[in-house]
């Protein structure tokens, strides 16, 4: 007897800003601590083996602000690491801004679930530096399509790198933006990405910034309207100046394998 698959799967996601590792728990210890921005540390490499004791917990996990290896991380490609150390089987990572050797900004994705593809794409902006990792899971016509961005500090560049993503997602009925967006969603460059995408507004917005003290919710896992977001949340413990923030969510169709 041959059982029918299921009609829904449930994955559990995970976007965090790691801040190269880096700890900050107070606004003046972004001075105070200024140099661990170009300086390795110990205190780093705690941080990260913290925040992948977590990882296994879930299925697709989108990282901003990793270091790809440079000066600041102890040349230490910071998304590769953290996959090895939480026994996570995929990796990708999309490297953004090189700064000499000292420091190599990157969006990075861990799955324990194979991607078909992954495509690099930089984002629009008058500084170059900003990209968009763009992995596909499944199938081309069921699959789900989940993007990992961190986006610019103006809402000008901010607004053209939301209206490239939307195209970049309009023929994907199943898909997921995460990641540090720099805005809350009820800003004109959001409302422009709701209007031009399948992406929907979160219902309640969870504030992820800054982490010691959360008011504003910058940092974001939207779905498209054919997702149903089970729950979302953030990790009580601060890996960085943002909190990450998790989701579990439930596809319409079983066409992604999971593996526990």
């Amino acid at each position: 007897m041959t059982r029918a698959p299921a009609k829904h799967q449930r994955l559990r996601l995970l976007s965090c800003n790691i801040l190269a590792g880096a700890s900050v728990q107070r606004y003046r210890q972004y001075v105070t601590r200024s140099i661990n921005a170009v300086l390795p540390a110990r205190s780093k490499l705690d941080n990260l083996d913290r925040l992948a004791e977590l990882l296994p917990q879930f299925d697709v996990v989108g990282l901003q602000e990793t270091d790809a290896g440079s000066l600041r991380s102890g040349f230490l490609n910071q998304t590769r690491y953290l996959a090895e150390t939480s026994g996570m089987p995929y990796w990708s990572h999309q490297p953004n801004r090189p700064l000499a050797q000292i420091s190599h900004t990157a969006n990075g994705l861990i799955s324990r679930l194979e991607p078909l593809r992954v495509i690099d794409y930089p984002l629009p902006s008058r500084i170059p530096g900003r990209g968009a990792l763009v992995a596909h899971f499944g199938d081309d016509a069921h699959g789900l399509a989940v993007v990992v961005a961190h986006l610019s500090l103006s809402a000008q560049a901010r607004a053209k790198q939301l209206a490239f993503i939307a195209e970049v997602l309009q023929d994907h009925p199943h898909a997921v933006l995460m990641g540090d967006l720099n805005t809350d969603p009820h800003s004109p460059e959001m409302r422009h990405l709701f209007a031009h995408s399948s992406l929907q507004p979160p219902e309640h917005p969870v504030p992820t910034f800054p982490s010691w003290k959360p008011r504003r919710a910058l940092d974001h896992i939207l779905v498209s309207s054919d997702i149903r977001i089970e729950k979302m949340w953030t990790l009580p413990q601060a890996f960085s100046d943002h909190l990450a923030l998790a989701a579990e969510i439930q596809l319409p169709s079983a066409s992604i394998k999971t593996h526990r």
